[in-house]
C-alpha cells in the first residue's frame, strides 16, 4: 500500500475500538481508520513524507507522538549526566516498537527494515539524536539473524522477552586489535561438555551495561587451523551475567551520545550453553551478514533523523534571528548552505529508503541480488552519513556564537553526528567497496 502524500500526513487513530485485531502489531498498527488530515506549516518538520507507504507514515506518526514526551532538555541531561533513557526504551516497549522488524508469532510486528528505519529516524529526528535511538538500536538489527537461522525452540526462548523489554541485547563483534577486520577476530568459544568457554576480548559494545543479553561472535576454530579466515566463526546469543565469573565490563569516556554506554567487554573462560550457538558451528560470518546490510540501512535513518533535526533548528533560528534589521535567513551565504544541506538530505533519504525497500524485498524478488542489496546500503549509509554531518555543522555555524551553547542543543548533535561516518564502517571502507563491488576496480586494500 504505497500513498503520495504533499504536506498532509495520514493520522491512524489509536483511540478508535476496532472489531479486527492482530496480534503482536504495535498499537497504532492494529487496524487502519478513515483519514484524517491537517495541513503543514513553517513549523512541520522538513523532510518531504510523499511516496512512503501508509505503514510508514503510520509508524512515523505513532513513534513521533511517543517520542514528544522526551524533549531536547531530557536529552541535554542525559547526556551530562550519562543516565541511560530507560523511560524512552519502556514506553517504546509497552507500545510494541521493540520488535518492529521481529515475526508477529513471537510478538513482534512482521514489518520490515523499512518501517524499521522510519523508527530509527523518527527517534533521532525529534531531538533524541543518535544517543535515542542506538537505545533500542541492537535490538532492532542484532536480532534479525536471530530470527533467521535460530531454531523454533531458540527463537521462542530467545527474542519474545526482548520485544516485550523484560530482556536487552547488544552486540559483540569488534575488537581492539582487529577493528574493521572481522574474520581476524580472536576471541575464542572452546568447546567444553554442554559448554563453551568464551576467552577474549570486545570493545565498542554499546548498552552492555543495561543489557542481559549478547549476540557474540567467536571463533570456535582458531585462525591459524582454517582454510580461509571465513571459517571457524560462530555466532551465539548468550547471557551476559555481570556476577558470573569470567565477564569484566569497562566504560568508555567518549565525546557524545553519552546517555548511551559503550564499553569494553572483558571474557575470561566465561562459561555459555552449548544451546546458545545459533546454526552451526563456522558458520558465523554468514549468518552474522544478514544483519549488517539491515543495520546499514538502520543508521543512515538515525542519521538522517539527526541531520533533519539540525536543519530544522537551523532554519527556525534563520527565520526568526535579527541582525541589521533583517533576518539572517535572508542572506544568501546563510541561505544557500541550508538550502544545499536540505538537497543533500533529501537526496540521501531517497538513496536510504530505496536501500531499506530492496532489503525487505529481496527474499522475495529473484531479480534483486545480494549484490544489488550491498551496494545500496552501504551507499546510503554513506550518502546519509555525509549528509547529515554537513546539516549539523552548517546548523552551529547559522547560530554563531550560540551554536555552541548546549541550550540551542545543535552542538549536541554535531558531537553525536560523527558515529554515522565511523560505525560500523568507515566512510573509506565503504568508497573501497563500492570501488572493488561497483566499478569492478581492483581491490585497493
Amino acid at each position: 500500500m504505497a500513498s503520495s502524500i504533499l504536506s498532509k500526513v495520514r493520522i491512524s487513530s489509536c483511540l478508535r475500538h476496532t472489531s479486527c485485531h492482530f496480534p503482536g502489531r504495535p498499537q497504532c498498527l492494529q487496524t487502519y481508520t478513515p483519514l484524517r488530515y491537517f495541513a503543514s506549516s513553517p513549523s512541520s518538520r522538513l523532510m518531504e513524507t510523499s511516496g512512503f507507504s501508509t505503514e510508514q507514515l503510520d509508524v512515523r506518526e505513532a513513534v513521533s507522538k511517543i517520542c514528544s514526551k522526551y524533549p531536547d532538555e531530557y536529552w541535554m541531561q542525559h547526556d551530562e549526566s550519562g543516565e541511560y533513557p530507560h523511560e524512552l526504551h519502556a514506553d517504546l516497549a509497552k507500545a510494541g516498537w521493540i520488535g518492529i522488524a521481529l515475526p508477529e508469532e513471537l510478538g513482534g510486528a512482521g514489518l520490515g527494515i523499512s518501517e524499521a528505519t522510519m523508527m530509527l529516524q523518527t527517534i533521532a529526528e525529534s531531538g533524541a539524536g543518535i544517543a535515542g535511538a542506538q537505545s533500542i538500536h541492537a535490538n532492532v538489527y542484532a536480532t534479525q539473524p536471530v530470527a533467521k537461522f535460530a531454531t523454533p525452540k531458540q527463537r521462542s526462548r530467545m527474542l519474545p522477552k526482548l520485544i516485550t523489554g523484560e530482556t536487552r541485547t547488544c552486540f559483540g563483534v569488534t575488537e581492539p586489535n582487529t577493528g574493521l577486520e572481522t574474520l581476524k577476530l580472536r576471541t575464542l568459544a572452546k568447546k567444553e561438555g554442554d559448554d563453551y568457554l568464551i576467552s577474549g576480548q570486545k570493545i565498542w559494545i554499546s548498552s552492555a551495561q543495561v543489557a542481559t543479553k549478547m549476540v557474540l561472535l567467536a571463533r570456535t576454530t582458531p585462525i591459524e587451523e582454517t582454510k580461509s579466515p571465513s571459517e571457524g566463526l560462530s555466532l551465539f546469543f548468550i547471557n551476559l551475567d555481570k556476577s558470573a565469573p569470567g565477564l569484566e565490563l569497562k566504560c568508555i569516556k567518549k565525546m557524545g551520545g553519552r546517555a548511551i554506554d559503550a564499553n569494553e567487554v572483558f571474557f575470561d573462560n566465561y562459561r555459555i550453553p552449548a544451546n546458545t550457538l545459533i546454526g552451526k558451528e563456522g558458520q558465523g560470518f554468514k549468518i552474522v551478514l544478514h544483519g549488517m546490510n539491515a543495520e546499514r540501512c538502520l543508521l543512515a535513518g538515525e542519521a538522517l533523523g539527526i541531520g533533519y533535526a539540525a536543519l530544522k533548528k537551523a532554519t527556525d533560528y534563520a527565520r526568526q534571528r535579527e541582525v541589521f534589521g533583517r533576518p539572517i535567513g535572508m542572506n544568501q551565504g546563510i541561505q544557500h548552505p541550508l538550502a544545499s544541506a536540505y538537497m543533500h538530505l533529501e537526496a540521501a533519504k531517497l538513496a536510504t529508503y530505496h536501500a531499506a525497500r530492496l532489503y525487505d524485498n529481496s527474499s522475495n524478488d529473484g531479480s534483486i541480488t545480494q549484490h544489488s542489496v550491498g551496494v545500496a546500503c552501504n551507499s546510503a549509509k554513506y550518502l546519509a552519513a555525509e549528509a547529515a554531518f554537513t546539516a549539523s555543522e552548517r546548523a552551529v555555524l547559522t547560530h554563531g556564537g550560540m551554536g555552541y551553547a548546549q541550550e540551542f542543543h545543535v552542538e549536541r548533535y554535531l558531537r553525536e553526528v560523527f558515529v554515522p561516518r565511523i560505525a560500523p564502517i568507515s566512510q573509506e571502507m565503504i568508497m573501497n567497496y563500492i570501488g572493488e563491488k561497483a566499478l569492478g576496480l581492483p581491490r585497493s586494500y
